[in-house]
């Protein structure tokens, strides 16, 4: 009898330590699996959280770019080609190309350089006849810098705005003290953020011609006065809006005449917004916020009283990532982030899209 309790004991401490050892065992395989993607163009996304939404807006395009590699500076802007499927990143750095081109699908196209541009800082894509060209902000010191130049997608030299090398705030001639950012509305009106830390805290409207239709700003922290304007866009009812960095606010103005419409501010109490953008769908401002590594997502306002500011939806990025400017694909809906910490560019996708 003491023989036949002995093996039993024995029969299910045998099958007690075979359990233990399958269990160990999947342990060190659970361990062993990556964190995350091996693509290192996800390297910066962290996750995204919903304020108001029932599920993020937003979903981070792993795929996006296929050969992340081919970004060898700081990512400091980027821009989506209108009508063509062209994502055109701009960095910094010695020897480096200052603008590379990538399809929406993620390919790289090829890079090019020009010693016409020191500090590349934003850069706007628009459609003209016959082909796409290029706004690029210039924030350098040197002979070239203090401008915004126009270049043909190949990287020719187009038109120059502002005196280069010379930093001022003369209208006539025109001149910069490191512009900022442009963008460039459906009509062909140009609005133009200036500077990113310089002599001047303006926002400055050309018509399509290149003459100065209004200018508004001084620095300041009142209505109408900027400290550090960092970006700029337009919304489909006829509004600007500014990204006011160092006032930590966005300001907004109304497009034909220059007048002052409201400012939001109680979004930004953790950080400045450093870059704004429409959604596709006209329905969200798609805001950076650099220190704190943030994308935001705040509901547009109706015509009229531009009312608070709701945050609906948030992306957080992981630490160090510094996003610094954003732009979207109006055909795709697709979002691109210029991330100067981790030198990168990352897509992120319509979570009701493929």
């Amino acid at each position: 009898m003491f023989k036949k309790v002995c093996m039993f004991v024995s029969v299910r401490l045998s099958k007690l330590v075979v359990m233990m050892a399958m269990l160990l065992t999947l342990v060190f395989l659970w361990m062993l699996l990556p964190t995350r993607p091996a693509n290192p163009a996800s390297a910066g996304y962290y996750m995204g959280s919903t304020r108001l939404s029932e599920k993020s807006l937003y979903k981070l395009d792993i795929e996006w770019p296929k050969f992340p590699r081919f970004f060898t500076g700081q990512v400091f802007g980027v821009a989506v080609d209108p009508v063509a499927d062209i994502v055109y990143v701009a960095q910094r750095g010695e020897s480096v190309p200052k603008i590379l081109m990538f399809t929406e699908q993620g390919y790289f196209l090829h890079g090019w350089n020009t010693t016409t541009i020191e500090l590349p800082h934003g850069i706007f894509a628009t459609s003209t006849t016959p082909e796409t060209t290029l706004w690029v902000t210039d924030v350098g010191n040197g002979k070239n810098g203090h401008t915004i130049k126009q270049y043909s997608s190949s990287g020719e030299l187009l038109r120059t705005l502002g005196t280069p090398g010379i930093p001022g705030s003369s209208l006539h001639p025109l001149q910069f003290d490191q512009p900022a950012e442009v963008f460039i509305s459906s009509k062909g009106e140009m609005y133009i953020v200036d500077g990113d830390g310089g002599l001047n805290n303006r926002l400055i409207k050309l018509e399509k011609g290149f003459d100065i239709a209004w200018m508004k700003g001084e620095k300041g922290d009142k209505p109408s006065q900027f400290y550090i304007p960092h970006s700029v866009t337009g919304d489909n009812v006829g509004r600007v809006w500014v990204a006011d960095r160092g006032n930590k606010r966005l300001q907004a103005f109304d497009a034909a005449t220059g007048e002052w419409i409201g400012a939001w501010s109680s979004c930004f109490t953790d950080d400045a917004p450093s870059s704004v953008r429409l959604t596709h769908d006209n329905k969200y401002f798609v805001v950076a916020q650099l220190k704190i590594n943030r994308v935001v997502f705040l509901s547009v306002p109706p015509i009229g009283n531009i009312g608070v500011c709701y945050i609906v939806d948030t992306i957080q990025l992981a630490d160090d990532v510094k996003p610094h400017l954003v732009d979207v694909s109006r055909k795709t809906g697709a979002i691109y982030v210029a991330e100067i910490g981790a030198q990168q560019a990352q897509k992120f996708v319509p979570n009701n899209r493929k």
